[in-house]
């Protein structure tokens, strides 16, 4: 038997196949190959159309399916992890009504701001652990006060990867993790948050049913079967913000566990067994993929949007089309630690909830026109992105975390020996390399509800180390350049206020 999973990211969407005998997967695929596009009509707004996702995602079960050649008759489940926070909505009729306000989309922070001082700040981190910030609840507030039209023939409201499931099934359901990720579950309460519907004057019947993030969730209909060639009535039996199913996918589901990514965004997530907010709402509460009542699991989140995708813009325009990222890191490699003083802030994907809402930009600083190449752009670039990893893990620090492993997947800037030295060192902590990614994870998960795995343990107990970082003893270099440019970024905050 055999299971199939989806990750939809904001630049492509990925698809794995495993064997459920025994945990292996015998394909992978992505699709588009180039990036999805993003619409942003405004500084600050980012888009997508849901309808996109479908097709891309029919794409990709295509791909997948021909390279696994594995029989339609012999799929026993679909689990699916998405990009988190998006805003999708549909009509009576489950027609998008207009494209999705995705999770890197800077609009409704100000209504989100607003919404923490009515409510109250004690009172919003301690029945949600968060800000009502930019997250999904805020975007629908958007659309409400600036869309009318649009807001009145609403009949749901979505994440992604509640999209995904609908137009697998045609039914329409969320789970708790994703309610929190929205900023709608009342953790004092164990409920929908009330308390920010009646703030947004959004009615509770907009918000879909809830399942379990295990658990037999809806079926392929017969039209989405006949579009991606897997049976009708195939179940679909697991959905996750695609952090909390990576933090899954690596194994990461008891209290003090730490997984990082290093994508377009970059994300530090570590569980926790008690709710713990931080003061200035930089680190975000969700319910982990395991949380429940009676056994509480807290998914911490920090996240830097201006991650990857800066290396990728650097690449785009110092490069050529020879220049992958191999021959990057090669040439960053012959430049020194602290890339010989030039230093890259790289906050320049919209506000980084990270530094209280800042709308900064990147920056590029003590560049010298005889003395800096392309390597050492590329270095600092690498070292601009880890340094704001040791600044976030400092914050997470101070909550009380301070883990000697974080494992990370094989498929972002953690591959970058220079990236993944510069974090563990500064961080003083190991860093484990694992061969996974969210969709062979949301595949693996999905076998839980139907009894091909008993629990989260057991479906990712063949996970292997492929690599370690560990501390170097060049960890006074490291701090000297960390120091440097975190005074750049403690004056570009203070300038930006």
């Amino acid at each position: 038997m055999y299971l199939i999973g989806y990750d939809l990211g904001s630049s492509s969407i990925k698809a794995s196949i495993v064997d459920g005998s025994n945990g292996c997967t015998i394909a992978s695929a992505q699709y588009p190959h180039l990036e999805m596009k993003i619409l942003a009509h405004q500084a600050g707004w980012a888009e997508q159309n849901p309808e996109d996702w479908w097709t891309n995602l029919v794409t990709v079960t295509k791909l997948v399916l021909k390279q696994s050649n594995v029989s339609k008759d012999d799929i026993r489940a679909i689990g699916i992890a998405y990009q988190m926070h998006g805003l999708v909505m549909v009509d009576q009729d489950l027609k998008v009504i207009r494209p999705s306000i995705i999770w890197c989309d800077s609009r409704a922070i100000d209504i989100g701001e607003k919404a923490f001082q009515n409510i109250g700040k004690n009172k919003c981190l301690s029945h949600m652990l968060n800000s009502p910030g930019n997250f999904t609840a805020s975007k629908l507030k958007w659309v409400k006060e600036n869309e009318p039209e649009n807001y009145r023939r609403l009949y749901k409201m979505m994440l992604p990867g509640d999209f995904i499931a609908m137009k697998m099934s045609n039914q329409i359901t969320t789970t708790i993790s994703g309610l929190s990720e929205m900023i709608l579950w009342d953790f004092k309460e164990e409920s929908i948050a009330d308390l920010i519907l009646e703030e947004y004057g959004i009615d509770k019947d907009i918000i879909p049913d809830l399942v379990d993030c295990f658990s037999i969730q809806a079926k392929l209909s017969s039209k989405a079967a006949a579009e991606l060639g897997i049976n009708a009535g195939t179940p679909i039996t697991y959905r996750a913000g695609d952090q909390p199913n990576n933090a899954l996918s690596l194994g990461v589901v008891s209290p003090n566990q730490v997984a990082a990514t290093g994508g377009t965004s970059g994300v530090i997530y570590a569980v926790m067994a008690t709710p713990k907010y931080e003061s200035h709402s930089r680190v975000n509460g969700f319910a982990h993929v395991n949380h429940s009542s009676s056994n509480p699991r807290i998914g911490n989140l920090l996240c830097i949007n201006g991650a990857g995708i800066q290396y990728a813009w650097i690449r785009s325009v110092l490069g050529n089309k020879d220049l992958d990222y191999n021959k990057m890191e090669e040439l960053a490699n012959n430049i020194p630690i602290g890339s010989e003083g030039l230093r890259i802030i790289p906050f320049g994907n919209g506000a980084e909830r990270m530094i209280q809402n800042l709308n900064t930009s990147a920056q590029i600083n003590n560049l010298q026109f005889n003395r800096h190449k392309k390597g050492h752009f590329f270095r600092a670039s690498l070292e601009g992105v880890a340094f704001s990893f040791v600044y976030g893990f400092e914050i997470l620090k101070n909550m009380g975390l301070n883990p000697s492993v974080v494992r990370v997947g094989n498929d972002n800037l953690f591959q970058s020996k220079i990236f993944s030295m510069t974090v563990a060192s500064m961080i003083d902590a190991e860093i484990d390399l694992y061969d996974t990614n969210g969709a062979t994870g949301a595949a693996k998960a999905s076998g839980i509800a139907v009894g091909v795995f008993s629990n989260a343990i057991e479906a990712f107990q063949s996970l292997k180390i492929e690599n370690k970082y560990k501390p170097s003893n060049k960890q006074d270099e490291y701090k000297s350049a960390y120091q440097l440019w975190k005074k750049d970024l403690i004056n570009l905050i203070d300038y930006k206020r």
